[in-house]
């Protein structure tokens, strides 16, 4: 086919060609130019109840503790790092899948530098440990100078794992009360922030957490009550979900789903 010069062409379609070979370029540009995006995908659990990198994740001194049963295990996301190039190919592929999500980067990562933001995480964990703690054993009424709880986690920051820090404290000493076990010898799993008066707040990553959780054996989710909406959007065929509050209602839902009562649901 022989080349057309642009001289040949009318000025409208010179005009056409123009922009279209300028849109061409630009698009070549915004493919391979990194975007402030974070591309997130399920990532691991953990059983607060058992070992994690062969340490146990909760040890208690001061006070007996039970022999548990079942599986208490808390969910993450695994998102590209601060430092990744996420490109346009990355974001589109990312949108177009239920098992990835694209986040603005300042939306998962705070600070400005890799050392800061795993600094901030690391903060956030210790003081969703000892808030964890503090709400346990208030729940319990057993006073912190007498019982003493160390949390140990590799290698996960943040606060999301405080609810189930809780949980996996009060199924140790105390279990649902009457000598039986929290989790009903179900693998339960879950995601949350506690307060140290026992308020459970919204962590974000839901869907991409239940996932993590049906993955790995999970038949109960424990979710955020104000994120119920973002958890049903994508909720796993098989996976029940209970929203909470309190730490006392999650017991509360978690003895009554053992004993047949009546358990909340999104």
């Amino acid at each position: 086919m022989p080349a057309v010069s642009l001289r040949a062409l009318s000025p409208r379609a010179r005009i056409l060609a123009v922009c279209t070979a300028l849109v061409v370029v630009l698009l070549a540009v915004a493919a391979l130019a990194p975007l402030p995006f974070t591309v997130a995908q399920p990532g691991t659990t953990v059983n607060v109840l058992g070992t994690d990198g062969g340490k146990q994740v909760i040890t208690i001194s001061g006070s007996d503790t039970r022999k548990t049963k079942g599986q208490l295990r808390m969910t993450t996301i695994a998102a590209t790092g601060p430092d990744a190039t996420v490109r346009l190919g990355d974001v589109l592929s990312g949108w177009f899948r239920t098992d990835r999500a694209v986040l603005p980067r300042e939306a998962v990562y705070v600070g400005d530098t890799t050392e800061e933001i795993q600094q901030h995480n690391a903060d956030e964990m210790r003081k969703s440990q000892n808030t964890a703690t503090s709400a346990a054993l208030g729940y319990l009424h057993k006073s912190p100078g007498d019982v003493k709880v160390k949390l140990r986690l590799a290698d996960v920051g943040g606060p999301s794992a405080g609810l189930l820090f809780a949980l996996g404290i009060v199924n140790k000493l105390d279990g649902d009360g009457r000598g039986g076990d929290l989790t009903g010898g179900r693998t339960i799993a879950g995601t949350g922030t506690i307060d140290a008066r026992g308020e459970v707040g919204a962590v974000g990553g839901v869907p991409l957490k239940t996932q993590a959780a049906k993955r790995d054996g999970a038949t109960v989710f424990l979710v955020p009550k104000a994120e119920c909406e973002d958890a049903e959007a994508e909720q796993p065929e098989g996976l029940r979900l209970i929203p909470v509050t309190t730490l006392d209602g999650a017991v509360k839902a978690l003895n009554n789903l053992r004993s047949g009562g009546a358990v909340p649901h999104c």
